[in-house]
């Protein structure tokens, strides 16, 4: 099992979580970005730019993604597309997302992420792990 992050949009506190599990857990964790971001060195924490484009780095996650593979996107089409090619995928906010429940175009911009947001996030992330790998972030 791998982790996805559809980079561009992700929160820097969603992001430093993930790199402190990638760490912890040893899952490799990618971020996909068409442009550079920094990321602390690690052998489990990767980086793909890809070229400047719509939907260029959410079209690069789903033809990388494995089946059984978490992507973290806050993009419901991409998640849409994860969920049918067999991944699963969690929003910054914490909200699993399955397939069905997402068909729509969702047209509003998210508001600031707060503190309850990221334990949100922790908790689902913690679940997923728990039940897939049976490794616990507690």
């Amino acid at each position: 099992m791998q982790i996805w992050v559809d980079a561009d949009a992700c929160p820097k506190a969603i992001k430093d979580i993930l790199f402190r599990v990638a760490q912890r857990t040893g899952i490799t964790t990618t971020l996909v970005a068409n442009q550079f971001l920094p990321t602390p060195p690690s052998r489990y924490i990767k980086f793909l730019q890809v070229r400047s484009g719509f939907d260029v780095a959410d079209n690069e996650i789903v033809r990388k993604l494995n089946v059984g593979d978490l992507v973290i996107t806050g993009d419901i089409p991409l998640a849409y597309e994860v969920v049918i090619k067999g991944g699963h995928a969690i929003n910054p906010r914490g909200r699993a997302l399955y397939p069905g429940q997402h068909r729509g175009i969702d047209t509003g911009g998210p508001s600031a992420l707060n503190p309850r947001d990221i334990q949100a996030f922790v908790n689902q992330l913690d679940r997923f792990l728990a039940q897939h790998i049976g490794k616990s972030l507690r």
